[in-house]
């Protein structure tokens, strides 16, 4: 799926990885692209709408999905990253309520026009969706769930024409990150590689050099092929 000429919703999309996304599609023609976040940035560009949108406000969700007509592609970038671990359930309702139920009202909103469209769904997780990071723990419990949703989400929708991609993102230069003294991928980096993977494809994206060294191990491993056999059962 080329991204020139399609109508794109990001949320998230005021800074970091975001951000890098909107712009990215702005450089390879995108034809629309709503830029939805709790406080909407500014672009000098035409093609961008700005949205306000906080994904765990239900009326929020509804009224985004009677503005935008038509949709070819909905990017759920929008996240929480909380460095506590899982002694505060709270914190972890949290992460969930953002991570896992927001990704979910978002694509149940937007699956009639992409329905139509025969578009795609990218669902921005982590590496932590595999396995977890002890000062992020509730965050990678809820990233997890979000790669589940994902997974299931992929099955559900196949025989409808919706694509659904996992992006499994390592360290990036971004404000959850900005104290963690490690290598980090530029967001833009990871912007091009996301739709790269996109056009070409990829169920599973593996958008930067940490998770570049762990795309063939999935995607060749018994746990990627067991993936493969449940969902015949569809």
């Amino acid at each position: 799926m080329s991204i020139a000429d399609k109508t794109i919703l990001i949320t998230g999309a005021s800074r970091g990885i975001g951000r890098a996304l909107a712009d990215e599609a702005l450089r390879r023609g995108a034809k629309r692209i709503y830029a939805a976040a709790r406080q909407p940035a500014t672009y000098a560009d035409e093609r961008v709408t700005p949205l306000t949108l906080d994904v765990t406000d239900a009326a929020q969700v509804r009224a985004a999905a009677e503005r935008v007509g038509s949709l070819d592609i909905l990017i759920n970038n929008a996240g929480l990253a909380l460095y506590e671990g899982l002694g505060d359930r709270a914190t972890l309702e949290r992460h969930l309520a953002v991570n896992l139920f927001g990704t979910y009202a978002m694509s149940e909103a937007f699956l009639p026009v992409l329905t139509r469209s025969g578009g795609a769904i990218v669902n921005n997780l982590s590496l932590n969706s595999l396995a977890p990071l002890p000062v992020l723990a509730a965050y990678s419990v809820s990233k997890a769930a979000a790669f589940s949703l994902t997974q299931s989400l992929r099955t559900s929708l196949a025989d409808r024409g919706v694509r659904v991609h996992a992006v499994l993102i390592g360290p990036t230069d971004t404000d959850m990150t900005r104290d963690l003294d490690i290598p980090k991928a530029s967001p833009e980096s990871v912007a091009h590689a996301i739709f790269d993977a996109v056009d070409r494809g990829e169920e599973d994206i593996f958008p930067d050099p940490v998770a570049q060294s762990l795309a063939d191990g999935w995607r060749n491993g018994a746990v990627k092929a067991f993936e493969r056999q449940l969902a015949e059962l569809r």
